[in-house]
């Protein structure tokens, strides 16, 4: 029994292999040969803060596949962490926070309010931007339409989403995790019931903006529009 360890190889390329041994007498002996494919490298993005994200494309669209978790706008200045409600309910600048104020759920990503998302700095990774109202409506009907689509946007099972029935397919492989959000009066809402994620549309500008909003009990996606005061998720499309 031996084993060895082979490197350099490249993405998506098979390869045949087979073991050999030499004798004293300089003859050669060859096992059975076995052949093996090596996985795709996966396509990612990384953030001015050094945060990775897997990509995934559906409907020739490229999304990043988790929500955000940058803490610095693309110049590099930091987007303040606001935890305070009655100091959340009075801005009128970009910031960010936990839901629930609780870092265990960073897995989910940060909560934004609309100010960073329509910060001129950039919120988005380089080559990235926030989708427009007009995007959210290309994938939602390339999926099937607002009845269906949530259910192939939303991560399987109920590791994250609330409920002993849960309807994500995540077919298209977006992976949509509830992250909530926090209202315009600085209170948190809906932790694993829903997602909410902004888009860069204002159907009034100054006061609102839309968003896409998936819930945990069913396989629907709402297009919808919130004061620009909440925090919501944030998912962001290639340029």
């Amino acid at each position: 029994m031996f084993s060895s360890t082979i490197s350099g190889l490249v993405p998506n390329t098979t390869y045949y292999v087979r073991a050999y041994a030499f004798s004293y007498s300089g003859t050669a002996s060859y096992g059975e040969q076995f052949s093996f494919t090596t996985t795709a490298s996966r396509a990612s993005t990384t953030d001015i803060g050094g945060n990775t994200y897997q990509l995934v494309t559906i409907c020739n669209q490229t999304w990043i596949q988790t929500n955000l978790n940058v803490t610095k706008y693309r110049n590099g200045d930091i987007i303040p962490q606001v935890t305070d409600a009655t100091q959340w309910i009075g801005l009128t600048t970009g910031a960010w926070c936990y839901l629930n104020n609780d870092p265990a759920n960073a897995v989910l990503g940060k909560l934004y309010n609309w100010y960073a998302v329509n910060d001129p700095r950039g919120l988005a990774p380089l080559g990235y931007h926030i989708p427009t109202d007009a995007e959210w409506t290309t994938l939602t009907t390339c999926l099937g339409g607002y009845s269906i689509a949530g259910s192939a946007m939303k991560e399987t099972g109920n590791n994250y989403w609330y409920g002993d029935y849960p309807t994500g397919t995540n077919s298209s492989g977006f992976t949509a995790l509830p992250g909530g959000y926090r209202s315009d009066r600085g209170a948190f809402y809906n932790d694993g019931m829903s997602g909410c994620w902004w888009s860069s549309s204002e159907p009034l500008v100054g006061v609102y903006a839309y968003d896409l909003y998936l819930n945990n009990n069913n396989g629907s996606s709402f297009r919808n529009f919130d004061s620009e005061t909440n925090g919501l998720s944030v998912r962001c499309i290639k340029d």
